[in-house]
């Protein structure tokens, strides 16, 4: 490209030092062996170079006059040699700068994580996977638990009441009271504890006054028949379970868990139960 400019320019060197009438004679002479040889040749072919020259030369000659100049292209095909000129002088080369994309092993890895652990955010998770190897931005992190439909703050106590009772179900024991009455009016009141896992049920008595005294001896009889590998005892915040009734399941391990006041779906399996006796 370089060489067929130089030549060009080398050639038109003792053309500039020629008369006005010299000059005028040249370009008439030139151009009709153009008009001449253009019926001769179906299709001309250009050179990158040619193209080149042709558009920077463009640039001399109003826009409207190209159809004068230009015999053997077309005016607008010049005109897109130019503009393609200058787009390639102005285009930068594509930047591989970026943030590259997450792997697919990654993106399990931490749903994983956030599912397994309810209590850690984005921060801890994204801590977990650097620990493991892994390279990921914590902002990463933060759009693959967004879009799993994963709550990615860090500020989650722990799971739902449904998600503990779910994952534990095996070990907890619920127990309430029923309330019955008989023809004569009197009313009784059955304890009974079920086991959640199972929905086995358990009686532990039946009595018209249940006492504190009277409900520690029933978790008591439980105890001495209960199997092992349960870690949880639900109730209400009734009287009737007193400090004693609580210390028989401390003692053998079992953590107490007392229900908040009228809500009584988080003794649901109990409520339910009693429902179906009824």
């Amino acid at each position: 490209m370089i060489g067929g400019l130089t030549r060009l320019v080398l050639s038109r060197i003792g053309w500039f030092f020629a008369t006005g009438d010299e000059r005028d004679a040249e370009i008439l002479a030139l151009r009709h062996q153009i008009v001449v040889l253009q019926p001769q040749i179906n299709r001309p072919r250009f050179t990158e170079t040619d193209r080149t020259i042709l558009a920077v030369l463009s640039r001399a000659f109003d826009r409207c006059r190209l159809g004068e100049v230009f015999l053997i292209v077309r005016p607008e095909t010049v005109i897109g040699w130019h503009r393609r000129l200058v787009a390639r002088h102005w285009t930068q080369p594509p930047s591989r700068s970026g943030r590259p994309p997450v792997i697919a092993e990654i993106r399990r890895l931490a749903i994983r994580l956030a599912q397994e652990n309810p209590t850690w955010g984005y921060r801890r998770v994204h801590g977990e996977l650097c620990r493991l190897g892994y390279t990921i931005a914590a902002s990463s992190v933060w759009n693959i638990l967004r879009a799993a439909g994963i709550d990615p703050s860090s500020d989650r106590t722990g799971p739902s009441w449904a998600e503990f009772i779910r994952s534990q179900a095996k070990a907890v024991i619920a127990t309430d009271f029923l309330c019955l009455d008989t023809v004569t009016l009197r009313r009784l009141h059955v304890l009974f504890f079920i086991e959640v896992g199972s929905r086995r049920v358990h009686l532990g008595g039946i009595t018209t006054n249940p006492t504190g005294a009277w409900t520690t001896q029933a978790a008591r009889n439980l105890l001495m028949d209960l199997g092992t590998g349960f870690r949880f005892v639900i109730h209400d915040g009734a009287g009737q379970y007193s400090a004693s009734f609580d210390t028989v399941f401390t003692a053998a391990g079992i953590t107490v868990i007392t229900t908040p006041p009228r809500a009584p779906r988080a003794n649901a399996f109990a409520e339910r139960w009693v429902r179906t006796v009824r």
